[in-house]
């Protein structure tokens, strides 16, 4: 395990989180990261993010019910970004899609 200050944040103090399905391994959605986010992840095994809008902590299913429990964290070779591979109890996305990345270009 590493220590948030070994990641590499932007000027925000934020990381990116790439949500991966344990399982299925289907991306299900992008958020971001501060210290309280990644730490309180790490203490209770849900998915916590740092809303950028609310800019506040943001537990995953909180008003919704559609928790993450953490499975696995990992990080990427530079130390910039996050993926974290969960179990996603109900839809991922805000919109009710089960990933955020529900509409195709091409």
């Amino acid at each position: 395990m590493i220590n948030f200050d070994e990641l590499k944040s932007d000027d925000n103090g934020l990381v990116p989180v790439i949500i991966q399905d344990f399982e299925a391994k289907d991306v299900l959605m992008m958020a971001w990261m501060d210290r309280e986010a990644y730490e309180k992840t790490l203490e209770t095994g849900r998915m916590c993010y740092y809303s950028r809008s609310r800019q506040k902590l943001w537990l995953k299913g909180e008003t919704s019910g559609n928790y993450q429990l953490l499975r696995e964290l990992r990080y990427d070779c530079d130390g910039d970004c996050l993926l974290a591979l969960i179990w996603q109890t109900g839809a991922a996305c805000h919109t009710g899609e089960r990933s955020c990345f529900y509409r195709q270009i091409v």
